[in-house]
């Protein structure tokens, strides 16, 4: 099937590795021209260099703060001037969750909530608000928000919290842009494997004194497909909801888990 991609032109923020990277490859591949944003020059510019090489398409980085409202601004700026224009938003800049201890009530502080919904939330924010009008003008556009199945259940406060406003977000931008054909959706992902994962495997493993082997397998059970989804399947759905083909979904959440819970969601 043809996406109707080539040429169009994309800010992948969180691009520079994990599920970031993993689709701004996906879209890349698909003849998207990107601009990856990511804090860390470094890793930005090989990232970059290392799509362009493996895609053909010119993948350019751009250092940006989305907890800060200049830096976003700036981001929106270049990548214009790099692009020519702007025609898809993939936000998947944020703080990693579910890698480490998840603390109590007693161990919820005021300045790690701040820190999560400033960069997650007010973040994804920032650069809708800054996109939104280039896409209004043109009449086209696609927002695509990456959340986590932490919106679904409890467990994790603060990851509940800033998933679910995500979710909130993502239709209210739904409901205002659509009318002048941008739409805007958000996918969930659960445990999915990053260039983190095998870290995380090797420490579970060394704690509970089993194997790895045995760890992943555990890891796997969570939900109905058994296996740990790859960056690469979150990043083949983002890539259908960059196409001018997914005119029928907006301002909806797609779980890209694999299955996870077994709750009914209709």
């Amino acid at each position: 099937m043809d996406l109707k991609l080539l040429g169009k032109r994309a800010i992948v923020t969180g691009g520079s590795r994990g599920i970031g990277k993993a689709i701004a490859r996906a879209l890349a591949e698909e003849g998207v021209t990107i601009v990856i944003a990511s804090r860390g020059k470094d890793e930005l510019d090989a990232t970059a260099e290392e799509l362009t090489n493996e895609t053909g398409s010119t993948v350019t980085g751009v250092v940006v703060d989305t907890g800060s409202d200049e830096s976003v601004a700036n981001l929106i700026a270049e990548a214009k001037a790099v692009l020519g224009g702007i025609d898809i938003l993939v936000n998947c800049a944020a703080r990693p969750g579910g890698q480490g201890a998840i603390p109590t009530l007693a161990g919820v502080t005021t300045e790690q909530f701040n820190d999560h919904m400033n960069i997650k939330v007010m973040g994804y924010l920032r650069c809708a608000r800054e996109v939104a009008p280039l896409m209004t003008e043109q009449g086209w556009g696609r927002i695509i928000n990456i959340s986590g199945l932490a919106s679904r259940s409890s467990g994790t406060v603060i990851g509940s919290m800033r998933n679910v406003a995500v979710s909130a977000m993502t239709k209210n931008l739904a409901d205002e842009l659509g009318p002048s054909g941008v739409n805007v959706t958000v996918i969930h992902p659960g445990l999915t494997r990053t260039e983190a994962t095998a870290g995380v495997i090797a420490g579970r493993a060394e704690a509970s004194g089993v194997s790895e082997d045995e760890i992943e397998s555990q890891m796997a059970q969570g939900n109905s497909s058994r296996t740990i989804i790859d960056a690469s399947d979150i990043a083949y759905v983002v890539t259908m909801l960059a196409s001018p083909l997914s005119i029928a979904i907006n301002g909806d959440g797609i779980a890209a888990g694999g299955g996870v819970g077994t709750a009914i969601h209709y």
